[in-house]
């Protein structure tokens, strides 16, 4: 069996991220999903936007199910690449750009976050400090 992430785990995961989006001035909505895309949990912060709710979750919905960050998924999903449209499939929840991140403990995914709020490269950054926290403490 898998290890799963705890909620104790998702909310020091979310702190740590919400520390992030603060030292950059943007409010964003970050997700922490098991290593089967469930949610674990999510917070929006103070005026973050409406839409990124969802898009935070099927950012973290994308890492968990695809075992990859989803910046990685950008190339192979242009027009006329292998992976053209992958992005209409699974009912519309797979995100092909930044700020979605697996969590990985012993080689294995045990959940993902997914960061939505800013301009992609903020999404990241913040995601990748939740990410490094994750790492330091586990």
């Amino acid at each position: 069996m898998i290890p799963s992430i705890t909620l104790e785990t998702a909310k020091e995961i979310i702190d740590a991220a919400e520390e992030a989006a603060k030292a950059i001035d943007n409010p964003m909505v970050i997700t922490v999903v098991n290593s089967e895309g469930n949610l674990v949990a999510q917070r929006r912060m103070d005026d973050a936007w409406l839409a990124s709710v969802n898009i935070s979750r099927n950012k973290a919905y994308t890492s968990a199910a695809l075992d990859m960050p989803t910046h990685e998924l950008a190339e192979a999903t242009k027009p006329g690449e292998s992976l053209w449209g992958l992005q209409t499939t699974d009912d519309n929840q797979l995100v092909v750009f930044g700020g979605g991140y697996p969590l990985i403990r012993d080689g294995k995914v045990i959940g993902a976050i997914g960061v939505s709020g800013g301009a992609v490269e903020q999404d990241r950054t913040v995601a990748e400090a939740s990410v490094e926290a994750f790492e330091e403490s586990h």
